[in-house]
């Protein structure tokens, strides 16, 4: 077959998007010898890594980098839904539709939704990513004949949310895929950020939905400034959460970190907490959990399935249970080994090719 991919989000990494899209790259060069790829890539500032390009090259597969900023590109696709997209790619027996864009085409189209949080939580999503997202979606119905759906929470949602046709929606849970993390790296990690006390982690963008207020309330409540609180996570449109590192010396903001830094926090830390209002997959929970750390995460959407009986679950609106949950751990030894042997274990349910094989198992009937 040929199938078209549009990868332009994998520029932004750190985040859940990003990193799907670098996962699922990674899985058709590594693992696809029988068809033939056209990868679309379009941003105005950024670039591929030469080591994406360069691998795309060797399988004999074709790239097409295009300057075309997303804002542009969402105009013309979400909302004029003009210029077909086999304009820009070729004809191909599938185009496979990014998070972003949904352009018109003749081709056969498989999308992938991740979550339906503009829908959920509206209240709580940027302006322009509210509209953008339901402008795309609307188009998705009208002419996806596949639907990947990253939980069966996500498949639930865009059935009863968006009215999708249950036939056409199929769960793949995303691969994690992580580094592990040595002595040397956790040390020179807590050295680089002056990390001296055991710390709660938690990974998110700085925006209302990641729900870091309430975690921030809770841990303050419960705290005697014997643990730190570390937050990695870009800075998002919650500006007030990210002013309330100045009200104590035990919450430490971190913007950007590379992975082997994460990692070593995430195989470092006293244990792991996600709050999240909403998640259609919740990509921390699972790195956290392969990185050996006891997690505890919100009884909700796709983390309740996620973590399933290998994380400590609670109300994330209940500031009190927050508080609870993490008091629980701080004190619980044999809770905390027991959920990081649990977590390992469910870890290994989420590989790329299980999600490779599963996708191109579907295309094919379709």
């Amino acid at each position: 077959m040929k199938i078209g991919i549009d990868i332009s989000q994998i520029v932004y990494e750190g985040t859940g998007v990003g990193r799907f899209v670098n996962g699922l790259t990674d899985s058709i060069l590594q693992f696809d010898k029988t068809n033939q790829w056209t990868f679309f890539f379009s941003s105005l500032r950024q670039n591929l890594k030469p080591q994406i390009k360069n691998t795309i090259k060797k399988k004999g597969h074709l790239l097409l980098e295009y300057r075309l900023p997303p804002s542009a590109l969402s105009f013309l696709w979400n909302s004029l839904h003009r210029m077909k997209v086999e304009k820009l790619v070729g004809r191909q027996d599938w185009f496979i539709t990014s998070d972003w864009t949904e352009p018109p085409s003749h081709m056969k189209k498989a999308t992938i939704v991740h979550d339906l949080a503009y829908l959920k939580y509206p209240e709580t999503i940027h302006e322009t990513i509210l509209q953008t997202q339901k402008q795309r979606m609307n188009w998705v119905k009208k002419g996806s004949k596949i639907i990947f759906a990253d939980s069966e929470t996500t498949k639930h949602d865009a059935i009863q949310l968006c009215g999708l046709e249950e036939k056409k929606i199929f769960v793949n849970y995303p691969g994690v895929q992580f580094p592990e993390s040595s002595a040397v790296e956790i040390t020179r990690t807590h050295n680089r950020f002056g990390i001296q006390k055991p710390f709660i982690l938690t990974v998110g963008k700085i925006e209302p939905r990641k729900n870091l207020k309430s975690l921030i309330d809770a841990f303050t409540q419960i705290n005697n400034h014997s643990i730190d609180l570390i937050i990695v996570g870009h800075q998002g449109w919650d500006k007030e959460t990210s002013k309330k590192q100045s009200q104590s010396k035990s919450i430490k903001f971190l913007s950007y970190i590379t992975d082997a830094e994460l990692s070593a926090l995430y195989s470092s830390c006293l244990f792991f907490m996600y709050p999240s209002l909403y998640e259609g997959f919740g990509y921390p929970i699972v790195e956290a959990m392969k990185c050996g750390a006891a997690v505890a995460t919100s009884d909700s959407s796709s983390m309740r399935e996620i973590g399933q009986d290998r994380a400590l679950l609670f109300d994330p609106k209940n500031t009190d249970e927050l508080g609870l949950s993490m008091r629980k751990l701080i004190e619980d030894v044999d809770l905390r080994n027991k959920l990081k042997k649990q977590g390992i274990m469910r870890s290994r349910d989420f590989s790329w090719k299980s999600y490779y094989d599963k996708m191109m198992g579907i295309l094919i009937k379709h």
